[in-house]
């Protein structure tokens, strides 16, 4: 069955590839779930037109980050916030908040979704924040006070 992946299914398929599978598996589990739809003519075409426009996004995007990733070296992004007697943060610090302050105080747009940062940021001090899309890295710092 020639079918559409609404979503990303690991080891099967991408969102919006089209494939040919097994009838039952795509009628007894990915359709239902709502992970797939039959890859009808008019379905087939709007997902053409979904992945050129999805395309042209992540060019702009990575146009973006590529401007604004030169503009990050040797920056030093300062945020106050509220510590307790040991230096911890009452509140962490996370990527949506590091963007904000980033175009903030640098004029620099960062998409939070590039910022690498594995959990919030919750000691104050200085810490290297990676900056990641495709194979492209930039790094800048964050001095926590």
């Amino acid at each position: 069955m020639r079918i559409i992946f609404l979503k990303d299914v690991p080891r099967v398929g991408r969102k919006n590839d089209i494939k040919n599978v097994a009838d039952g598996y795509a009628q007894n589990f990915l359709i239902p779930r709502g992970l797939a739809r039959i890859a009808t003519d008019i379905i087939v075409k709007e997902a053409e037109l979904i992945k050129k426009r999805e395309n042209e996004e992540n060019k702009i995007k990575e146009d973006l980050f590529n401007k604004n990733s030169n503009k990050l070296s040797g920056v030093i992004l300062e945020i106050k916030s509220k510590l307790n007697e040991k230096g911890h943060l009452f509140a962490g610090i996370h990527r949506e908040e590091i963007s904000k302050e980033l175009e903030r105080k640098f004029k620099i747009k960062i998409n939070p979704e590039f910022i690498q940062l594995k959990t919030p940021i919750k000691e104050a001090g200085e810490h290297a924040i990676k900056i990641k899309m495709g194979e492209k890295e930039a790094e800048f710092k964050v001095l926590i006070i």
